[in-house]
């Protein structure tokens, strides 16, 4: 799978992606910190990517405003550091389908929430 990596995201699951076998790019190699969300998703639709987030307006908004996306997954913990959410991230993508296509998913401490188009 891809994945792009928003801003928010542990620089982390670069190394641990790859090391899956994934291809993983990061928004913020690209100089546009604090772009809009309309931008971190027309990236990660540009790059046929599956968006890695923290930030939970993306569950709420994106099935409104981008209905055919590549994917998001966001990892919104109680307490997160770059550990847990690492912890978390590996969990979920051990119970989700390949077919993550206009799905977005919403990783808590305990649960695994699922929307799609």
């Amino acid at each position: 799978m891809k994945f792009l990596l928003d801003e928010n995201f542990p620089r982390s699951a670069v190394d641990t992606l790859g090391a899956l076998g994934h291809e993983v790019h990061d928004f913020r190699d690209e100089g546009r910190i604090g772009a809009p969300d309309d931008d971190v998703m027309r990236m990660a639709s540009d790059l046929e990517a599956v968006l890695l987030t923290t930030d939970k307006d993306f569950f709420h908004t994106v099935q409104l405003l981008f209905p055919q996306h590549h994917g998001v997954i966001v990892v919104a913990l109680s307490q997160p550091d770059r550990e847990s959410i690492m912890s978390r991230l590996r969990w979920a993508l051990a119970q989700v389908s390949e077919d993550i296509h206009s799905k977005c998913y919403l990783v808590t401490d305990r649960r695994l929430y699922v929307r799609s188009a």
